[in-house]
């Protein structure tokens, strides 16, 4: 047989036998966590042309769905039977924005990214409330002191321009760069709905002596994304002849506008003694002007719209986080313990024009959509929300053997919220909240690369976000969750094959239900979600050029204890699966290496049936999405690829915004990309 240079790259994307940092803050490998935590590379991530997070994650992480929306800023996520920014937590290098509304803007381009980390089950004894289901974590790309030259364009059949650059090195012995950028612009798949983004990421980092170093790092995004709120429903299906419609009006606008900026420092003290501060301040600053809300009228045969909507937030958050990690040993065991601190502050406004009234009538087939004048409610601030954070932290790994360890955290979060209401000074109000997080597992290596393990954890997430706390919410504390999780990993055949296999329950408890001896609806936290499931994963690098990555994720999600009001009745929603979760999800690709410098790659995306209603009576189906690619090296500076999403060109929905209308995934897509390494 010929040699066949290898086009794909990696043998496995499982990457057990490297650290990731997401699972633990002592730098342990996969096989080394007990927890299910997995690792996207860069590599991958560019062979599959995903250029997004949402995609990157929903594509390729086991038991991972997105439910983006033009309203929460696309990055919200599914997993374990936990949905959205309150329970599935997304971080950048390690720290998280205080979610505000509902609403994550930032990271949203794979360009600037090194690897994207996830973790699924509770990660609160790590990152604090709101982290029951997981963790997204985007890694950027550091400084290097090898030089490396990028460049990429593209253009694909929505008229999507992309251009990206990547540059680094060193500029002398002590300090070295890294410096990148992405900008895109684009038609659009749906009428009227040109979009642009761009992302500046840059960092220095100084080597002052060898055990010093500082990194100095600003990250920039700048969005105006697509406003594009769904496809009415038409007696209860999609009429194909409006699947490119969009029924926002003419003059809507959506912006995100956000900035990191972070100082870090490494002293190694000793050689048992490591120490690492983080100092970040992180703004944002969001505008949405939409009519959001779309409903099907029989009678009239034309589309309602409601809900129109002006939003601002601007949001700041200063903070700081330090760790210490000890390496050594107890009573001549060897013995890893990291102990710490987070503090912050957060400032965050919220502007609109609640109460959000007006409403307009178009027929199905308009292509005047008219202007959101249509409201006269004026746009005015709403509230402010100041929260004062502070956490301490540990973490433990105890090698009982060679074979056998155990690892174990704990952390203590102690969050007050200060909120100033503008348009209802009455509903102003201060509050504290406290929370306790702790997991103990054990990990079992009977021979090299094979780790059976097992973990109890414990999580807290708060009943809205912290910095959306309203007047009829200060009273409650945040709930809380347990996770009994078992598993096993394995690298094998020198790493050119990994597996994984892992089984799950969660439960969270003090979920808000209605109180029916209140005539003023207020909420008892008495309410019970659970979940149970497996998920399993393979990476197989296969011989003549051949590699198979697949995943699957199985899991019975049910409300156990929640009711809500409907038409003044208390109604029961116990054993009902709760709403965007797909109890099915599946990912498989298969990658061919075929001739000299030349690579084709196929995936599939599967996802199970979807309810968007506690009831369980607005169902969306189940899908599978085709997607894939062909990539030719011509030289080795240089790679071609021609790419097509949604190859079948399903019609399927993603979320649902609002009753009635479903938020469609992009339709067949075809994209030609030229990268180029100088």
């Amino acid at each position: 047989m010929p040699t066949i240079e290898v086009v794909g790259g990696a043998p496995s994307t499982l990457e057990l036998n490297s650290p990731n940092a997401s699972g633990s803050r002592l730098g342990l490998t996969p096989l080394q966590t007990p927890a299910s935590v997995e690792t996207i590379s860069s590599q991958t991530v560019a062979e599959r042309g995903q250029h997004n997070v949402t995609d990157a994650i929903s594509q390729n992480a086991a038991g991972f769905t997105a439910n983006p929306a033009p309203g929460n800023g696309g990055l919200s996520f599914a997993t374990r039977g936990f949905t959205g920014s309150n329970s599935v937590m997304t971080l950048y290098d390690g720290t998280r924005l205080y979610v505000g509304a509902g609403t994550v803007t930032f990271p949203f381009d794979t360009w600037s990214a090194e690897r994207i980390e996830v973790m699924r089950g509770p990660a609160s004894v790590l990152y604090g409330e709101g982290a029951i289901g997981g963790i997204v974590n985007v890694i950027p790309k550091k400084p290097v002191t090898t030089p490396t030259n990028d460049a990429e364009m593209s253009l694909d059949s929505n008229m999507t321009r992309r251009l990206a650059v990547d540059s680094g090195g060193a500029i002398n012995p002590n300090l070295s760069y890294r410096i990148n950028a992405t900008g895109n612009m684009s038609d659009g798949w749906v009428a009227r709905d040109k979009t642009s983004n761009l992302a500046v990421s840059a960092a220095v980092r100084l080597q002052a002596a060898d055990n010093l170093a500082f990194t100095l790092s600003n990250d920039y995004g700048d969005r105006s994304p697509s406003r594009y709120f769904g496809t009415p429903l038409i007696n209860g299906s999609i009429d194909d002849a409006l699947r490119f419609k969009n029924y926002n009006v003419f003059d809507s606008a959506i912006r995100y506008r956000d900035n990191w900026s972070q100082l870090k420092t490494e002293w190694d003290v000793t050689d048992g003694l490591k120490v690492q501060n983080t100092l970040y301040y992180l703004t944002s600053h969001r505008h949405w002007r939409d009519v959001e809300s779309y409903t099907w009228n029989p009678a009239k045969q034309q589309i309602n719209r409601t809900s129109y909507i002006e939003i601002f937030h601007d949001e700041a958050q200063l903070g700081n986080r330090m760790d210490a990690t000890f390496r050594g040993h107890v009573l001549g065991l060897a013995n890893e313990f990291v102990a710490g601190f987070d503090i912050n502050r957060v400032d965050f406004t919220h502007t609109n024009n609640s109460p959000f009234g007006g409403m307009t009538s178009v027929s199905p087939y308009a292509v005047d959509m008219g202007s959101f004048s249509a409201t006269t409610t004026p746009t005015t601030p709403g509230f402010n929300a100041i929260v004062n954070q502070y956490a301490l932290f540990a973490e433990d790994r105890l090698s009982l053997t060679d074979q056998l360890s155990v690892v174990s955290g704990v952390r203590f979060d102690r969050p007050e919220v200060d909120r100033t209401d503008y348009k209802t000074p009455a509903n102003s109000f201060e509050t504290s909240l406290s929370g306790v997080s702790w997991r103990a597992g054990v990990v079992y290596t009977p021979i090299t690369d094979l780790a059976l393990y097992a973990q109890y954890a414990t999580a807290v997430d708060p009943v809205t976000n912290l910095i959306s706390l309203s007047a009829t919410q200060k009273s409650f504390q945040l709930a809380t969750g347990k996770q009994i999780e078992a598993g096993i990993k394995q690298s094998f055949w020198g790493g050119r094959g990994e597996w994984t296999l892992a089984g799950y329950q969660i439960v969270k408890n003090n979920l808000l239900v209605p109180d029916p001896s209140n005539p003023a609806g207020l909420a008892l936290q008495v309410g019970q979600q659970s979940s149970r499931g497996v998920e399993a994963s393979i990476g197989l690098a296969l011989n003549d050029g051949w590699r198979v990555d697949a995943n699957l994720a199985l899991l019975r999600a049910r409300y156990d204890n929640f009711s809500q009001l409907v038409n003044g009745r208390l109604v029961s929603y116990a054993g009902n699966v709760p709403r965007n979760v797909p109890e099915q999800v599946s990912n498989v690709w298969l990658t061919w290496d075929f001739a000299q410098n030349w690579s084709v790659n196929g995936g599939v995306q599967i996802v199970g049936r979807t309810f968007s209603d506690d009831a369980n009576t607005l169902l969306r189906p189940a899908y599978a999405v085709v997607n894939g690619g062909l990539r030719w090296k011509p030289d080795e500076r240089t790679t071609v690829a021609f790419r097509v999403d949604n190859l079948f060109d399903t019609v399927y929905a993603v979320s649902v915004p609002y009753t009635g209308q479903w938020l469609l995934g992009m339709p067949r897509t075809a994209e030609v990309s030229v990268s180029v390494k100088f």
